[in-house]
């Protein structure tokens, strides 16, 4: 079908560069018929005077007024002229279409184009599936973080070492007694339930104060990023000129605010994990400048230096040792393993 297309498209260009009159489209609009003329009005007419003009051959050539087959085929192609015809002539921008196309019969593939174009763009208003597209996305993003916070609660909740730390900070919060009372009417399970639900509080706690693993929030989700995109756009543009003007230009000397901008961009860390890292932590950072680039190398440097001490020196690695010296094929591989 795309092939006929093209095919009658350059038809058409050839007969337009021989200097010939214009053939007729016969795959566009009302065909070879012009639409004006198939239902008895003009181009001046008004919309009242073509609905007017329709409804009357509508009524004509209706196929239920035909007895015999013949004519019931005639009359059903004719009607159905007559519909397309309607449905070129009711709309505003299809009509000034259709006009161009009448006064410009030598622009064939913009016509096409415009034909095509209208035929082929979607019924529902784009904005809308933008809408419902972010809002199905903002909804499962919302749920999702959610989900992944619970089931990280729930993994740590198993792990000795965390669930221990969880119970030595409840205990000194007095949220749950060194040595708990037998109270009447409440059984150990749901003694022990409500102590699951104090450590999986404590433990989400600390995730969310150590910047680890932040609590969802709505501020979060794609909905309000997009709108607070312009707010969040104008501070990053201004941050970016002021730190340019006052120390790439005026070469003012870093404060201790920029100082701690610098080495926490240079560690990689949030504004919530920086505020978690103690002052005796930040102090070593600040003593070591590791807001200046070379200060920064070196510190790099020596924390791979110590990484691949370390991992030589772990037990893993000495096991693989052993088993390239001895062709020992048994390989553990118990996450709780210290590597």
């Amino acid at each position: 079908m795309l092939f006929v297309r093209l095919a009658l498209a350059l038809t058409y260009f050839i007969v337009t560069s021989s200097g010939q009159e214009y053939a007729p489209y016969q795959d566009l609009y009302c065909g070879d018929m012009n639409c004006y003329t198939l239902l008895g009005v003009t181009r001046d007419s008004e919309k009242t005077q073509i609905s007017k003009a329709y409804r009357k051959l509508a009524g004509k050539w209706h196929p239920d007024r035909f007895r015999t087959p013949e004519e019931k085929k005639d009359a059903e192609q004719m009607f159905m002229r007559i519909a397309s015809g309607y449905e070129v002539l009711r709309d505003d921008e299809t009509r000034k279409e259709y006009d161009y196309m009448l006064d410009h019969p030598e622009e064939t593939y913009g016509n096409y184009y415009r034909y095509y174009k209208r035929r082929m763009a979607p019924k529902i208003d784009v904005r809308i599936v933008l809408l419902a597209l972010v809002t199905v996305v903002s909804a499962v993003q919302y749920y999702s973080a959610w989900y992944n916070f619970e089931q990280t609660i729930n993994y740590l909740a198993t792990v000795p070492k965390y669930r221990y730390q969880a119970l030595d900070i409840a205990k000194e919060q007095g949220l749950i007694k060194e040595k708990p009372e037998k109270m009447k009417g409440v059984s150990k399970d749901e003694i022990r339930k409500k102590e699951e639900e104090i450590v999986r509080g404590v433990i989400a706690d600390m995730m969310d104060k150590n910047g680890g693993y932040q609590r969802p929030e709505f501020e979060q989700i794609l909905w309000v990023q997009i709108v607070k995109f312009p707010t969040t756009f104008y501070k990053f543009v201004k941050f970016n000129i002021c730190w340019i003007w006052k120390f790439y230009i005026l070469r003012n000397d870093y404060g201790e605010m920029e100082t701690n901008y610098l080495i926490r961009r240079n560690l990689g860390l949030s504004e919530r994990q920086w505020e978690a890292v103690g002052e005796a932590e930040k102090q070593v950072y600040i003593n070591r400048r590791l807001w200046e680039r070379e200060a920064w190398n070196i510190w790099k440097e020596e924390q791979a230096e110590e990484e691949r001490v370390r991992h030589a020196m772990s037990g893993r690695s000495k096991q693989e040792r052993r088993w390239e010296k001895k062709g020992d094929n048994r390989m553990t591989f118990d996450e709780n393993y210290d590597w």
